[in-house]
């Protein structure tokens, strides 16, 4: 079908209150400004990827994709990688008889091929065993030091292997054990990991300085944690509590695979020091020669789950303080797959596998659900594959069976029938368009345009604020009452005029332009094709971006470009 006249504009007021492509968000910033920087959890190759580290990866994503349709002249920096140090890594090399740099590089590659199986667009995928990341992690050791902020101790107290973390009496739990009536189990409160008591000589970072400069922060910046429940608990804790300070090394007797602390030999830098430096790492630290700000930090979005949420809301914080950088701006803390509403665990044989999900609903298909479903990040949520075949299924008929229906051919032969130039957005939002006659029908028509009428904004401050599953869900909403619309309208029934079926065809093309641009940072491959289809360039012109994505923006620059039904999703439906 070619778009002929149908969408040139025309000097006409709309009846209705609808603003067309009134407000633009234009980006001001120029490549001389310091690049957004967004950040997954650095993942810890102890084993390999699972459903978790798809979700952390697919939310970075889409704020990096958004990020980049908002401000196109905007450099984006997207940051993601794995942790290789620690005891963890250590012992799980060991059992699998081999080195530990061997088994990091093969589990490493598991994580990369996962994030470009899933189309994430991140800019560097780095490893702590960089030596860029060397370089940095004993830098930073020895500006703490020379502020006189590391100190050597005895430190006593309940230490995990799995957190690879020390706690104290107050953050530890005691109950019977189920198996030995007599013995006790002690485990972590925040993380239930099992913890044994444990003396030994480290170095300490002088954490208990930083509580009251973290709290002053906290209380400032209520965006600092996100969702609001982390903030909270984050304050609660430093609240409630005093910092004791922190443990940074261990005997390397105990841990050899990791950076040696500077000057010491015996000791290895503790993993959660090294693997929090690599946010600093992956924006150029130490800048030395370059300018700070000529470099990413501060980063805007880190996202963590909140299991590591102390680490990165606590102890990497109170670093930075003390080596006088700023904070990021946002920590956007999610929540947990679970299955069956239990933790995923392969003693319990539950783990969900990214890889083979995205093999049996698609890429598209499982960013989709986990956007929609686990997008809200404050609850944990349990991973379903009745779920995801129950997504897959919305948003294949949402978009591919909404497409394939207004270009049909019953409705292009309607349109063959008419000679006049076809009205613009404006007039199709009067509710008298098409008479008495079929005013009842067309009003979907005018309802759908309603609808779109702020919609930018909508989804835009949602974004902005990190809110991912109502992002979705008002673009979403939008697709579902323009469906509706169309069987309301039935523009492919005999009993529909000529008019009615290019007005509905008209708006539903419009609807599918506007979703489809903002649906590009969640389901990047469908929206490419779903945009494709509707002839909407992907060049200079910009007509992909986040200003274009508003009522009317795209009148009077179509005229004369083919819309084609497509296939948007890869393969058929698989049934059990």
């Amino acid at each position: 079908m070619i778009l002929s006249r149908a969408l040139r504009t025309r000097a006409l007021q709309p009846p209705l209150r609808i603003s067309f492509h009134a407000r633009r968000h234009v980006s001001t910033i120029d490549n001389a400004q310091k690049p957004y920087y967004v950040t997954t959890p650095i993942f810890y190759p102890n084993s390999v990827p699972h459903i978790g580290h798809l979700h952390s990866l697919v939310s970075a994503d889409i704020l990096a994709r958004f990020r980049r349709l908002t401000h196109p002249l905007q450099r984006v920096h997207f940051l993601t990688g794995t942790d290789e140090h620690g005891l963890k890594i250590q012992k799980a090399a060991r059992e699998k008889g081999m080195e530990e740099q061997a088994f990091c590089d093969l589990i490493s590659e598991r994580f990369r091929e996962l994030a470009e199986k899933a189309d994430i667009s991140h800019t560097r995928f780095i490893r702590t065993t960089e030596q860029a990341h060397h370089d940095a992690v004993t830098h930073l050791w020895s500006a703490l030091e020379a502020k006189g902020l590391i100190y050597k101790d005895t430190y006593s107290g309940w230490y995990s292997i799995s957190d690879e973390a020390f706690y104290t009496d107050a953050q530890i739990t005691r109950t019977r054990s189920p198996t030995e009536p007599h013995a006790e189990v002690v485990t972590s409160t925040e993380t239930g990991s099992a913890v044994q008591y444990s003396s030994e000589v480290t170095y300490k970072f002088r954490l208990s300085a930083f509580r009251d400069a973290l709290l002053a922060h906290l209380r400032a910046h209520p965006d600092a944690v996100r969702p609001r429940a982390y903030h909270e608990q984050v304050v609660g804790w430093l609240a409630a509590e005093e910092l004791e300070d922190l443990s940074i090394s261990r005997p390397v007797e105990r841990l050899t695979w990791g950076v040696r602390v500077p000057g010491d030999a015996a000791q290895t830098i503790y993993v959660w020091i090294d693997a929090l430096t690599v946010y600093l790492t992956g924006a150029g630290y130490p800048w030395k020669d370059t300018p700070q700000n000529e470099g990413c930090w501060p980063s805007d979005v880190q996202i963590i789950g909140k299991d590591i949420l102390r680490f990165h809301a606590v102890y990497f914080p109170a670093m930075l303080l003390a080596l006088g950088l700023p904070l990021p701006k946002t920590l956007l803390t999610h929540a947990h797959w679970t299955a069956g509403q239990r933790k995923m665990s392969k003693s319990i044989g539950n783990v969900a596998d990214p890889g083979e999900a995205m093999e049996r609903w698609g890429v598209d298909g499982v960013r989709y659900y986990m956007a929609k479903v686990g997008g809200r990040f404050r609850d944990d949520v349990d991973w379903s594959p009745e779920q995801a075949e129950k997504h897959l299924d919305e948003i294949r008929s949402l978009l591919g069976n909404f497409f394939l229906r207004i270009t049909s051919k019953a409705i292009a032969a309607k349109l063959s029938t008419l000679s006049d130039p076809a009205p613009p957005l404006a007039a199709l939002a009067d509710p008298a368009y098409l008479g008495e006659a079929e005013k009842d029908k067309h009003l979907h028509n005018c309802e759908v345009l309603t609808s779109l009428d702020g919609l930018n904004d909508t989804v835009r401050g949602h974004l902005e604020n990190t809110e991912v599953a109502e992002a979705l869900d008002a673009i979403i909403a939008r697709l579902k009452l323009a469906n509706a619309s169309l069987t309301h309208t039935a523009p492919w029934s005999p009993a529909s005029s000529a008019a009615l079926a290019r007005a509905s065809y008209l708006v539903s093309l419009e609807t599918l332009r506007v979703c489809g641009i903002m649906l590009q940072p969640f389901v990047p491959r469908t929206a490419g094709r779903l945009l494709d289809g509707l002839g909407v360039a992907d060049t200079e012109s910009g007509e992909r971006t986040w200003e274009w994505a508003t009522l009317g923006r795209a009148e009077g620059v179509r005229e004369g470009r083919e819309v084609k039904g497509v296939a948007l999703f890869e393969g058929k439906r698989r049934k059990e």
